[in-house]
C-alpha cells in the first residue's frame, strides 16, 4: 500500500464506495422491518414489566386479606373471651372495662372488614388491568410474529448477496491506508446517503450537487493528489464526462429543407 500512485488508491477508495453502496441498497429493501421489530419487541418487555408489577400487586393485596381475616378471627374470639369473662365480675368497674375491650375488638373486626373490602376492589382493578395487557400482548405477539417472519424473508433472499459482499469489502478495505480508511469510515457515518466518495458530473459534485471550480477539476483529472470537497468533505475520485452526440445536435439544430414547388 506504502507503494500505491494516487490513482490506485482512488481506485480502491472508488471501489470501497460500490460496495458499501450495494450492501446500503440491500439495507433499504428491508426498510424499516428491523426497526418495527425491535420497537415491538421492546413494547413487549414494556407490557411484560407492568404485567409482572400488578401481579405483584395483587399477590401483596390477597396476602392483606388472609392477615385482615385472621385479624378478624383473633378479635372475634377475644370478643366471646371477654363475653364469657362479663359473665362473672364481681362489680360495675370491672363489667365496663371488659365492655370496652368487647367495643375495641368489635372496632377491630369492622376495620379489618373496610380494609378487605378495599383490598378485594382494587384486585378487581388489576385483574381488569392483567386481561387488558393480555390482550395486547397476544395482539403484539402475533404482530411481532408476522414481522418477523417477513423480516426473515428478506433476510433469506438477500443473505447470500450480503456475504458476499462483506466478504468483498473485506479485502477491499486491506488496500485502503489506515488514515484513509478511517477517514472514509467516519465521513460516511455522518452522510445520510453513505457516499463518501464521489465523481464530479456535469461541473458538481455528486450526493450534493456542489459546484467545483474548474482548477479544483483539473487536479482531480490529473489525480497526483486526493482532492477533498471542501464543503462536505467527500473524496472527489474522478471526472465523468458527459458525451454529447454531435451529430444528433447537429441534425437537431438543422433547419428542415423547404420541398420544391413544381
Amino acid at each position: 500500500m506504502e507503494n500505491q500512485t494516487v490513482a490506485q488508491k482512488l481506485e480502491a477508495l472508488v471501489k470501497l464506495q460500490s460496495i458499501d453502496s450495494s450492501l446500503d441498497e440491500l439495507k433499504k429493501l428491508r426498510g424499516d422491518l428491523p426497526d418495527e421489530v425491535q420497537d415491538l419487541e421492546d413494547e413487549l418487555e414494556g407490557y411484560k414489566t407492568r404485567m409482572a408489577r400488578f401481579e405483584a400487586d395483587q399477590k401483596e393485596l390477597e396476602d392483606a386479606i388472609k392477615k385482615n381475616k385472621e385479624g378478624i378471627k383473633e378479635a372475634e374470639k377475644l370478643v366471646k373471651k371477654y363475653n364469657d369473662q362479663q359473665k362473672n365480675v364481681k362489680n360495675n368497674r370491672e363489667f365496663d372495662a371488659i365492655s370496652k375491650e368487647i367495643e375495641l375488638q368489635e372496632l377491630e373486626v369492622q376495620i379489618c372488614e373496610k380494609r378487605i373490602k378495599e383490598a378485594k376492589e382494587k384486585i378487581e382493578l388489576k385483574k381488569e388491568e392483567i386481561t387488558k395487557i393480555e390482550a395486547l400482548i397476544k395482539e403484539r405477539t402475533e404482530d411481532l410474529e408476522n414481522k418477523k417472519k417477513e423480516l426473515q424473508n428478506l433476510l433469506g433472499e438477500s443473505e447470500e448477496e450480503e456475504k458476499r459482499l462483506l466478504a468483498e469489502r473485506e479485502k477491499a478495505a486491506k488496500k485502503i491506508e489506515d488514515k484513509f480508511l478511517k477517514y472514509y469510515e467516519r465521513l460516511r457515518g455522518s452522510l445520510s446517503n453513505g457516499l463518501a466518495v464521489v465523481s464530479v458530473v456535469r461541473g458538481a459534485a455528486q450526493g450534493c450537487n456542489i459546484i467545483i471550480p474548474p482548477q479544483k477539476i483539473a487536479e482531480i483529472r490529473e489525480k497526483k493528489k486526493i482532492v477533498i470537497d471542501e464543503h462536505s468533505g467527500r473524496i472527489l475520485a474522478g471526472v465523468e464526462d458527459v458525451i454529447v452526440d454531435e451529430e444528433a445536435k447537429a441534425k437537431k439544430a438543422a433547419p428542415a429543407k423547404r420541398k420544391k414547388v413544381g
